[in-house]
């Protein structure tokens, strides 16, 4: 046998070597292909079956057909690095069931297709670094199981739309650095059980995506560098596991004390390059162990007093030298004595520095007196700084604009002159009350506007002329009692408008008649007992609807009618006490994630979730009185399922819940609320189970045949009774 098994594999080596295409380099020894640098237009069909790596660099293939690669199906490693490709057709890869190693790099990618990567079960690196990704399509690494590191640097990608990187199972390492990111769903992470380390460097993100981030239950390292985010908010991080946070060479100037209180495992803190005079003790972080600063400047006075002690006490390591006073400028933290930081010195100037104290290269350099301007990241900010008029005079290539925490009260016509480069604008918490007709007049480059935390209750026609770019409209925390639809009407490239928290009691016919390119519309926290039935209509590209915490009754179904791309819809904290027939038929096509948590349920119709099935993600049904659960078992793409706080009764009833539970293989938190035996037990875990007609099949692997035929006489009889809709029983009735 072995002097056979050699004869035939010094014949297939002769025809391997035989079939080798003429541009190209054929070692059979080590069963690898080289064809680098060549003129290959399409991947070459001679290739020796038994190849293992393939190298083909530097071609120009444009696309990649489907099965392009069906004659080879023993690669392990494949490199189509910098071969002009423009599109990944459906299938190119299918065959290559052995592929650990995928490099498509440098080319010209801009989507990536739901079955582009099919057939790449055992995959484990693909690099996909410099192409110019736009969008990703929901699935498009489904079959991606084996993957552990997922490289999308360097392409066009703005936002991430939810469960993007759904099935990656297996991912540890996701980079995401130098993209244009600004924007992150609020479960774009959702289902990477195994991630460690997330890069999001080199970016736009204006604040930390902390919702999105919470999903990250195991992340060890999170790297957020060079991105214009100027503050941390409170309890803004919560990844249980964290131990390493990078968030140099951004833009902070602030974080607050208990920014981290929710990421208990901290370790080590990378703050090099902002613009923080000082911080505040940073309670909650008792893992702490190192905190790196320089590059900031340092106010090394009285004020940073409380977070040196701090430091001390926590037995924390501080990197970082001190810019102010002069008298310790650039002395080491770690070197400072609390009596030298004082207050009151005479070199000593709490206030940044004034423009006659600043360096002045040009007229593009100019900054209002009590603000700061970073050149280097076009800020302007003059945050907390009690002003009662907007100031004027920033850099022209000023883009983001950062008037925080002062006391406007109204916003007067042409408050931003010469700033038609700002990107932008945050004036939250300012006590405005009135913005002018034109107040935003000249701004033909703003995206981001930030109203949060004011005094608005209605808003002129013209309110947002001069603003064609508006984007991303935030006006949380207000006094509006209606949407304020006459000034929608200015802005045609409205993406996501926040309304949360305010006192809107309906939504009117014509509301949203001007934001047809609405894709996220935020109204939780409101007063909102009624939808008119074509209150939503014109928004016909909206994505995510969230009402969760109004006075809602009933699903507004008719009012859901034309929503054909809805894939969130959030109801949570309304007072719906039953759903009926089809309620959610309107977006059964597109829907991905249901929200009915925290409702008081108390019934659920047979056929509620008609329609609904496969496309399901995520279903949160937590915390309600329901006394049955229609039949589910067509959910069969459900990533995430809770159950948690629902007073299930396990009897026998209940076993077809118990049957698809342990199907979906999914962490669901249902408990048994009754009979007393089994009160607070995991429906999993019950044994009230153990006597029904039929456990034997559930478990199956433990069954005598006998017991399975004894049992299965009785369980067909009543399957024959009871309609498959009618569902999964959880009450005592």
């Amino acid at each position: 046998w072995g002097l056979l098994l050699l004869m035939v594999g010094l014949t297939l080596g002769k025809v391997a070597a035989a079939r080798c295409p003429a541009p190209c380099i054929c070692d059979n020894l080590r069963a690898h292909v080289l064809c680098l640098n060549g003129n290959l237009t399409a991947i070459p069909s001679t290739i020796p079956q038994l190849t293992k790596k393939l190298d083909l660099r530097g071609n120009s293939f444009t696309v990649i057909p489907v099965g392009a690669f069906l004659t080879t199906p023993y690669l392990t490693h494949l490199d189509l690095r910098r071969c002009q490709m423009k599109k990944l057709e459906e299938g190119a890869f299918r065959g290559l069931g052995r592929l650990v190693y995928l490099n498509l790099a440098s080319n010209s990618i801009a989507l990536l297709y739901q079955e582009s990567l099919d057939g790449l079960s055992s995959l484990q690196q693909l690099i996909l670094e410099g192409n110019r990704i736009e969008e990703i399509q929901p699935g498009a690494f489904g079959h991606l199981g084996s993957l552990t590191v997922l490289d999308l640097r360097a392409n066009a990608l703005v936002y991430l739309p939810d469960m993007v990187f759904q099935g990656l199972q297996a991912l540890r390492w996701l980079r995401l650095s130098h993209n244009a990111l600004h924007v992150l769903g609020s479960e774009a992470f959702t289902a990477l059980p195994a991630l460690r380390r997330l890069s999001l460097d080199h970016n736009e993100l204006q604040a930390l995506p902390g919702e999105a981030l919470a999903r990250l239950d195991g992340a060890t390292r999170l790297d957020l560098g060079h991105n214009p985010i100027t503050y941390v908010a409170e309890e803004a991080l919560a990844m249980a596991s964290l131990q390493h946070l990078f968030l140099d060479h951004a833009a902070l100037q602030d974080v607050a004390s208990d920014a981290f209180t929710h990421s208990p495992q901290l370790r080590t803190l990378d703050l090099r390059e902002n613009q923080l005079q000082g911080l505040p003790p940073l309670a909650g972080a008792g893992g702490l162990a190192r905190v790196t600063l320089a590059g900031n400047p340092l106010l090394c006075s009285c004020l940073l007093r409380p977070f040196y002690d701090w430091l001390a006490k926590a037995r924390v390591q501080a990197e970082g030298s001190c810019a102010a006073p002069p008298a310790l400028r650039g002395r080491p933290l770690d070197s400072l004595r609390p009596s030298e930081m004082r207050c009151g010195h005479p070199q000593l100037s709490p206030s940044p520095p004034t423009p006659s104290e600043q360096p002045k290269s040009g007229s593009s350099r100019q900054c209002p007196r009590g603000c700061t301007c970073s050149p280097d990241f076009h800020h302007g900010s003059c945050e907390n700084r009690d002003l009662q008029v907007i100031p004027q005079g920033f850099p022209g290539d000023t883009r983001l604009l950062d008037l925080r925490r002062n006391a406007f009260g109204t916003v007067p016509p042409d408050a931003f002159p010469g700033l038609k480069e700002l990107v932008s604008l945050h004036l939250q918490s300012c006590g405005i009350r009135v913005l002018h007709p034109g107040a935003l007049r000249g701004l033909e480059s703003l995206v981001y506007l930030y109203f949060t935390n004011n005094r608005l209750s209605t808003l002129a026609a013209a309110a947002f002329e001069g603003a064609p770019q508006l984007a991303y409209l935030d006006l949380d925390r207000n006094a509006f009692t209606h949407l304020p639809a006459s000034a929608l009407q200015l802005l045609p490239s409205l993406i996501s408008l926040h309304l949360r928290h305010n006192a809107i009691g309906e939504l009117a016919e014509g509301d949203l008649a001007g934001a047809r390119g609405l894709r996220w519309l935020y109204l939780s926290g409101n007063a909102i007992e009624r939808i008119a039935p074509a209150a939503l209509a014109p928004a016909k590209m909206l994505e995510k609807l969230h009402l969760e915490g109004n006075h809602l009754t009933e699903v507004p179904t008719v009012a859901l009618r034309g929503l054909l791309t809805l894939s969130e819809l959030k109801l949570s904290r309304n007072p719906i006490k039953h759903l009926g027939d089809g309620v959610f038929l309107p977006v059964a096509s597109s829907l991905q994630h249901l929200y009915l948590d925290n409702m008081g349920l108390e019934r659920i119709s047979p056929s509620a979730f008609v329609g609904l099935g496969p496309k399901i993600r995520s279903l949160y049904l937590e915390s309600n009185k329901m006394s049955n659960i229609p039949n589910m078992s067509n959910f069969t793409g459900l990533e995430i399922l809770n159950l948690r706080d629902v007073p299930f009764h396990c009897d026998c009833q209940l076993l077809p819940l118990r049957r698809w539970i342990d199907k979906l293989n999914l962490h669901v938190g249902a408990t048994c609320g009754s009979p007393a035996e089994a009160r607070g037990l995991k429906v999993k875990l019950s044994t009230t189970f153990q006597t029904c007609p039929g456990w034997g099949r559930v478990k199956a692997g433990g069954a005598t045949p006998e017991k399975t035929k004894a049992a299965s006489k009785p369980s067909k009889k009543k399957r024959s009774r009871k309609s498959p809709a009618r569902g999964f029983k959880s009450s005592r009735a």
